[in-house]
């Protein structure tokens, strides 16, 4: 029961995280331009992932100071629709769409089936399905063309703060001065004295787009700091993809 929630909550949340096996990694260089915050805000916009579909590998390393663990899921995803996880051999198996989450696991024959509302109260954050498609591409995790920002240059990055920031949250963007991709993005509950960090150390281009090559997301708290390593491998676009999914009939449903 225990390993199935966490092997779950880790693959939502590094959700919350095309191609060929040549692609490059991106180096940022050169001097970076004095832009104004509306201007990075369209640049972000214009250099979005142009995709149908995305399948790939996505190796995993996950520590909160009490457990570690590794492990390798399959991904597929279809724009605005669908992003689909699976374990080895299929043993644990995660939908995600607009509307809901759906997970099952036949190592203990258990289930989960909630939307979003539910999953947001559990992990203290508020999630839904274009926060994680954008996580997992490399995009703000917030519509940043509906809000107003002050900007200022920070080591290569343009670090953009709301001139109004939400009631229970403060947050900061770090966009890459050069293909104007996320480095690095911030949501803290300071109240709480919660602080989730995701950073983009390095990016790939594939099929002439900066695609993230690796995510790193920690989640911190009073007394306890949790990390999850990413690394996309054999990563594709556009191919045809199927999203098979079906809980199987008896399986126990886990309460959250």
């Amino acid at each position: 029961m225990k390993n199935s929630i966490h092997i779950f909550i880790t693959s939502f949340v590094l959700l919350f995280l095309v191609g060929c096996k040549s692609s490059k990694t991106i180096v940022s260089s050169g001097q970076v331009a004095n832009l104004s915050a509306k201007n990075i805000i369209k640049n972000h916009y214009r250099n979005a992932v142009n995709f149908k579909t995305i399948r790939g590998k996505l190796k995993v390393d996950f520590d909160d100071g009490k457990m570690q663990d590794n492990f390798t899921l399959n991904l597929r995803m279809e724009k605005d629709k669908n992003i689909w996880i699976s374990a080895k051999l299929g043993v644990v198996k995660i939908l995600i769409t607009p509307k809901k989450v759906s997970f099952y696991n036949k190592l203990d024959n258990t289930y989960f089936e909630g939307d979003y509302k539910l999953i947001s109260k559990f992990i203290g954050t508020a999630l839904d399905f274009e926060k994680i498609q954008n996580l997992l591409v490399g995009e703000a995790l917030f519509n940043l063309k509906k809000e107003r920002f002050t900007s200022e240059i920070v080591d290569k990055t343009y670090a953009l703060s709301p001139k109004r920031d939400l009631e229970l949250f403060t947050r900061l963007f770090f966009l890459d001065a050069f293909h104007f991709k996320v480095k690095k993005q911030q949501l803290a509950q300071e109240n709480e004295n919660r602080l989730l960090t995701i950073d983009y150390p390095a990016y790939q281009k594939i099929t002439g787009q900066a695609f993230p090559k690796n995510i790193a997301i920690q989640a911190e708290e009073i007394h306890k700091t949790t990390t999850i390593q990413v690394e996309y491998r054999k990563v594709t676009f556009n191919d045809k993809v199927r999203f098979p999914f079906k809980i199987p009939s008896g399986y126990r449903e886990i309460k959250i």
